[in-house]
């Protein structure tokens, strides 16, 4: 089971391809802030809201000082079609092996109606200009989550 991050945790570092295959660093990020959001699967209803959500604020967001990674374990290819499909402008980066999802704490035993599984724990950090987490919240609801880290971030 992954270790949760807490507040002044260094951020894990890591390259993983984006939607066209291009590798992105979060620290290529460096002097900017980031909000790295996990997500268990592209093209799914929860997913595409929140990821939609994210897309209709990110001029918001950006405007703040804040970039927007989102990551699953989908494959660069179905994140492209996702993008796509769902006119998305925020980065989306494929981690198949799920080593910066366990990394950032994102995987691991979760509740899924009632039952106990192990999957992507849908969380949001945020990391600040020197690569170190702001925040980190856990087990996040897809809907009404952007508005709330909004909210707490006082943009």
């Amino acid at each position: 089971m992954s270790e949760r991050l807490q507040p002044g945790d260094e951020a894990p570092a890591f390259t993983l391809p984006d939607a066209d295959g291009n590798e992105v660093s979060l620290a290529d990020h460096r002097g900017r802030k980031v909000i790295v959001y996990f997500y268990p699967a592209a093209l799914t209803p929860g997913c595409t809201k929140q990821a939609c959500d994210f897309t209709d604020n990110l001029e918001l967001l950006a405007g703040a000082g804040y970039d927007v990674i989102g990551v699953s374990p989908d494959k660069p290819e179905k994140l492209a079609k996702f993008r796509e499909k769902e006119s998305l402008r925020v980065t989306l980066l494929a981690d198949p092996d799920k080593r910066v999802l366990e990394a950032y704490g994102a995987y691991g035993e979760k509740k899924l109606y009632g039952k106990t599984v192990v999957g992507v724990i849908r969380s949001t950090v945020v990391v600040d200009e020197e690569g170190r987490v702001e925040r980190a919240l856990y087990n996040v609801k897809a809907t009404g989550h952007v508005a709330k880290i909004i909210k707490d971030l006082a943009i």
